[in-house]
């Protein structure tokens, strides 16, 4: 169990076609958003940081290695949360690292959401404010046993 404090580390991202849809989900949920701490890749960082007034630790741009930043923070234990506006439509030359941050919320069971109805739903739910005991995975089955040979 990693237990996650009230004010939980958001990662937030969105590919350039979804990035007016964030920042419009963003500014309704300012007030929510404000007492949290907010990561998020390169332009998606600064739109957020300029349009809301909140400070939006930034990672570097998703095809410049910030999906993977990302997914190494989450795999380290630093985020708490995921919120991924992605663009279902339009081929991103990242798409293995968006699959491989994907797959790492998943296996590190952090809530994540990749569209707004999700968003919505993770951002109003009153575990939000609270501390919440979030069940981690058992990994250690998958750690690679030493061979025989050595």
């Amino acid at each position: 169990m990693k237990v996650l404090a009230e004010r939980k580390h958001i990662a937030l991202v969105a590919h350039d076609n979804e990035k007016p849809e964030l920042l419009d989900w963003a500014r309704f949920n300012r007030e929510t958003l404000s007492r949290h701490i907010l990561f998020a890749t390169g332009t998606t960082g600064e739109l957020l940081s300029k349009e809301l007034g909140l400070p939006v630790t930034r990672f570097f741009s998703g095809p410049l290695g910030g999906d993977q930043q990302i997914g190494a923070a989450i795999a380290g234990g630093t985020l708490d949360m995921l919120i991924f506006f992605w663009d279902a439509l339009e081929p991103q030359p990242h798409d293995p690292d968006i699959k491989a941050l994907l797959r790492l919320a998943v296996l590190y069971n952090i809530p994540t959401a990749c569209n707004r109805s999700t968003a919505d739903f993770i951002i109003s739910s009153p575990l939000m404010g609270q501390e919440y005991a979030r069940p981690t995975p058992e990994l250690e089955r998958y750690v690679a046993q030493r061979s025989p040979l050595e």
